[in-house]
């Protein structure tokens, strides 16, 4: 099967976990808003099947994939269907579920990364509100970074540092999408992150492994990989990073 991601086309936000898994596979798929538009691509295509009417499942914003005659929307309701196609689904229905409920806790954590320079109001711009901004950077750092790296680091050592990955003894979405949060908190909040990595063996030898990955590798050294940039959800403003 030939999937259709569509996302963004100048930004790695919430479409890159998606992009790291289908890479990682080397699946068939294409990046529809990063081709051309004279091919009936492009952003055009994006916003035509995101304002298309009559859908069945009409999807609220972009990550979306098409996928045959199914169109899927949400992060990690996009790699719930994939993982399983793609070679990157736990085999039980247990760890299905648990890898599921990483899946999801990655979604918390990246909203409140997003809200680090957006608290107030998407539609404003960060130096409308850059007072809230440094009030919850701050409290970001100091609280909550450190309390959801604590979480997957117990997840990770919960299933055996012998197995080196989040769930069960194989790689999955989860373990990819965690070293996206890693690499996006390094770019974001580099002081912060320099501090209390340490503390997190299990999470930097998990970083490790993936981007030791042979496909991985080829990705990020590639133009596919998109760069950190102040319009994504990980911006580095250093003034936030405290």
């Amino acid at each position: 099967m030939r999937y259709q991601l569509y996302y963004w086309p100048s930004i790695q936000g919430r479409g890159e976990f998606v992009r790291l898994a289908l890479e990682d596979a080397a699946a068939d798929y294409v990046d529809v808003a990063r081709m051309s538009a004279d091919d009936g691509m492009g952003v055009p295509a994006l916003m035509r099947l995101l304002e298309a009417e009559g859908l069945e499942h009409p999807p609220f914003a972009p990550p979306f994939l098409k996928a045959a005659d199914m169109l899927i929307g949400q992060t990690a309701n996009i790699l719930l269907y994939l993982g399983p196609r793609i070679g990157l689904g736990p085999k039980t229905e247990r760890d299905r579920h648990w890898a599921h409920q990483l899946q999801l806790t990655v979604a918390d954590l990246v909203a409140e990364v997003h809200d680090t320079h957006h608290p107030i109001a998407s539609g404003l711009y960060y130096e409308d509100q850059k007072p809230e901004a440094l009030r919850r950077a701050a409290d970001f750092t100091r609280n909550r970074l450190p309390k959801y790296l604590r979480h997957f680091e117990r997840a990770r050592a919960a299933n055996g540092f012998h197995s080196g990955y989040l769930v069960g003894n194989a790689l999955s979405c989860a373990d990819l999408s965690l070293f996206q949060v890693i690499e996006g908190l390094r770019y974001a909040f580099p002081q912060a992150m320099a501090r209390v990595e340490p503390t997190f063996p299990g999470l930097l030898e998990l970083h490790a492994r993936v981007a030791a990955r042979p496909r991985i590798a080829a990705y990020l050294a590639s133009p596919r990989r998109l760069p950190f940039s102040e319009e994504g959800i990980f911006r580095h403003y250093p003034e936030l990073d405290r």
